[in-house]
């Protein structure tokens, strides 16, 4: 993909103008945007929706622009099926949306009259920002530069109800359709075991919604690892020690609607919990 600038000038705006091809990124963008920030959903797409992953990422860096805020990691979801050979998606995971778990289960907000979701996922820590210009890295590269693992359940929530079955496009164009991030407990042996063969469950309301093990994740957890890298050196984005890396579904994305009591479970030792509400 071509690397794009977060230095993003915004049509009407601040009184900055743009070129005439960037206009429907920045349009679409400042329509998520404003949605987000008002809590509302949108009736439609706001906007001509993005063609290929390359127009898509331009509409998400116009609203990382447009939004200020501070970027704590990133995203990475599956597309499947693949898409111009490109596999894997990313989005911004900002910091006032990541909740530590604690005793009493996070509330959750999410735009209850557009797309809702939980994801049971493993989370990745950066130790260090990756190497200045270094494009190409190997798993075992990838997982060197991991500092910890924790368990996680990934809010996905957009204002547009059609953002994950108009495509992997679209769904990108939304900041990769996250919405918060909640960070459980730490795997301290993570380095030694297989995360491939823990089994991984995700309950709504007590009903198993879904269950399964990472094996099934492509390269898992640190291929996606791996993906964000070299994704990162494409698009110039900058990456930080510190930085989560929300890995992919384990179980699938599950739909939730407010009030519905989330539990995910890794292994057999590790559990989280969380519940939704209407943002």
């Amino acid at each position: 993909m071509t690397p794009v600038s977060h230095s993003v000038a915004v049509h009407d705006v601040e009184g900055v103008s743009v070129e005439s091809d960037e206009l429907n990124a920045v349009n679409v963008a400042k329509g998520f945007v404003e949605a987000r920030r008002a809590g509302r959903a949108v009736a439609g797409y706001p906007g001509t929706p993005p063609a290929d992953l390359d127009e898509a990422y331009r509409i998400q860096d116009a609203a990382i622009a447009l939004t200020r805020q501070t970027i704590a990691g990133w995203k990475v979801g599956k597309i499947a099926p693949a898409l111009a050979g490109v596999n894997r998606l990313t989005g911004p995971i900002f910091a006032d949306q990541v909740v530590a778990a604690g005793a009493k289960p996070a509330a959750m907000p999410v735009f209850a009259e557009g797309f809702a979701a939980a994801e049971a996922e493993y989370l990745l820590r950066l130790r260090a920002a990756p190497t200045p210009g270094k494009a190409d890295w190997s798993i075992e590269e990838a997982r060197a530069l991991v500092d910890a693992v924790h368990v996680g359940i990934e809010i996905a929530s957009s204002p547009y109800a059609g953002i994950n079955a108009d495509g992997p496009a679209v769904t990108v164009s939304d900041f990769g359709n996250n919405n918060g991030l909640v960070v459980g407990d730490p795997i301290v042996e993570w380095r030694d075991v297989d995360l491939d063969t823990w089994p991984v469950t995700l309950l709504i309301d007590g009903v198993e919604a879904g269950a399964a093990t990472t094996a099934t994740m492509l390269d898992g957890p640190f291929g996606a690892v791996r993906f964000l890298l070299e994704h990162a050196a494409r698009r110039g984005l900058p990456l930080a020690a510190g930085d989560w890396v929300s890995t992919g579904a384990v179980t699938g994305v599950h739909p939730v609607v407010p009030g519905d009591r989330i539990e995910a479970r890794f292994g057999s030792a590790h559990s989280i919990h969380c519940t939704v509400k209407a943002r």
